[in-house]
């Protein structure tokens, strides 16, 4: 699978209070909660012009708006599951729906799956990643418990069977009620501790201009040197933009098996930010049979530390699906 990065810029959301979620066996995705804390592929959004609807190359240029649409590129989320309560399990459902109005039942898969399903706080102090079950009438759905009220915002990011459909990331909000406390984002640090594992951020997410992101996991201070894969890559990484939740799902330079990728300790990622601001990355990793999230929170154009970067990197090309 090919690895590499755009940013789709969005549109500010409503503010919802909204839960967050996750399911059985197979379907329990990495779980994030803030105690206080290669070729290069892109996810582009399909538009709503016949011309973008390829998802074909590009630069660097503006995206067309994502994730904060519950709508584009003739499809729609149509989310069944509006409220829950915090702390009662529940089963979330929804719809991908055509522009007929129809559900949607054909989908290609990608990085293993149909459809990836985030789920992530309005104050980022709670994400998941989820894979949710397709019924034959087209309905999604997941068992979900949701600990925390607030305001949250589903993603689904998918792309149509369709000829000629492109990735879409559609979004949704979801309310959760309940004795609500916001968390405060985290300052940037370079690491980041997660069931006993270190992982370090170095690099720079850098506004309009590609650049490389490199983790490195380690564990009781030795590198981590075998990594599993995990919905076909050693990792998987999403940012999310503070304030109103941009979404972007990268995945690495290099895949398991194309005869130069490391199975660890580093994990690099292309990336280019639609903006300044502060954001939140969220890395997936899989190692012993379990998955594990690292969240750092970083400045775009400043360093994993957040200070301005020395020198800038050179700028580099995307492909895209």
């Amino acid at each position: 699978m090919h690895a590499g990065l755009r940013i789709t810029a969005f549109a500010a959301a409503l503010a919802a209070t909204f839960g967050t979620a996750y399911g059985l066996g197979e379907a329990f995705g990495p779980v994030v909660e803030n105690p206080a804390p290669a070729r290069h592929d892109t996810h582009p959004q399909a538009s709503s012009e016949p011309e973008d609807e390829g998802g074909g190359h590009g630069g660097h240029e503006a995206e067309p708006a994502g994730g904060l649409q519950i709508s584009a590129g003739g499809y729609t989320l149509d989310l069944a599951t509006a409220r829950v309560a915090a702390g009662k399990r529940s089963e979330l459902s929804f719809v991908i729906r055509d522009s007929a109005g129809r559900a949607v039942t054909a989908y290609q898969r990608e990085h293993d799956k149909e459809l990836h399903l985030i789920v992530a706080s309005r104050d980022l102090g709670t994400y998941r990643h989820l894979h949710p079950t397709r019924a034959a009438d087209g309905t999604w759905s997941i068992p979900v418990d949701l600990p925390r009220a607030g305001g949250y915002r589903v993603f689904a990011d998918f792309t149509p069977a369709k000829k000629g459909a492109g990735n879409l990331t559609l979004g949704a909000d979801l309310a959760v009620s309940g004795p609500y406390e916001p968390q405060r984002l985290p300052e940037p640090r370079s690491t980041a501790t997660v069931h006993g594992y270190e992982v370090r951020l170095d690099g720079a997410l850098r506004p309009g201009a590609a650049g490389e992101l490199k983790l490195t996991v380690s564990r009781d201070g030795r590198p981590v040197t075998d990594l599993q894969p995990y919905l076909g890559a050693y990792g998987h990484l999403v940012a999310l933009r503070s304030g109103d939740l941009a979404y972007l799902h990268v995945h690495p330079n290099g895949e398991p098996g194309d005869g130069t990728t490391k199975p660890g300790p580093d994990v690099s990622f292309t990336a280019t930010a639609p903006s300044g601001g502060t954001y939140r990355l969220f890395l997936d990793f899989k190692h012993a049979g379990r998955v594990h999230t690292a969240a750092f929170t970083v400045r775009a154009g400043a360093t994993a530390t957040g200070q301005e970067p020395s020198a800038p990197h050179g700028d580099e090309s995307g492909h895209g699906h």
